[in-house]
């Protein structure tokens, strides 16, 4: 397998895993170790965390909200000018915490660079 399908299944997991006994931003620590372990080059860096923790949390916040028959995610969808949708709520949801990690994988893979650098002088 290819390091982009490896960083992005073990990000998955090492998110969901951590996010059972942390808060929300243990995304973010599971996005900066896999960047720090498993690196990856240019874009693939930011796109491959960004795409696991938007898919985690979008089917997340699905399963979660399909017990309440999105009860309160259209609620809260009305709050937001998202047109009762809960749906796009999840998506915008998703988002933010892919963003979240992708920001914390570019900060891994920067620390990775500078610890190689520090080791080689």
């Amino acid at each position: 397998m290819s390091k982009n399908i490896i960083n992005f299944i073990i990000t998955i997991v090492l998110a969901y895993v951590l996010s059972l006994f942390l808060p929300w931003w243990s995304i973010m620590t599971a996005s900066l170790a896999t960047a720090l372990f498993i690196p990856l080059k240019k874009v693939a860096v930011f796109l491959v965390p960004f795409l696991a923790i938007l898919l985690l949390w979008f089917v997340l916040s699905y399963f979660l909200s399909s017990g309440n028959d999105f009860i309160l995610a259209k609620r809260i969808a009305i709050l937001l000018p998202l047109g009762g949708n809960p749906y796009v709520l999840m998506l915008v949801t998703g988002i933010i915490g892919g963003l979240a990690a992708g920001i914390a994988a570019v900060f891994g893979k920067q620390l990775s660079n500078a610890l190689k650098a520090r080791i080689q002088a």
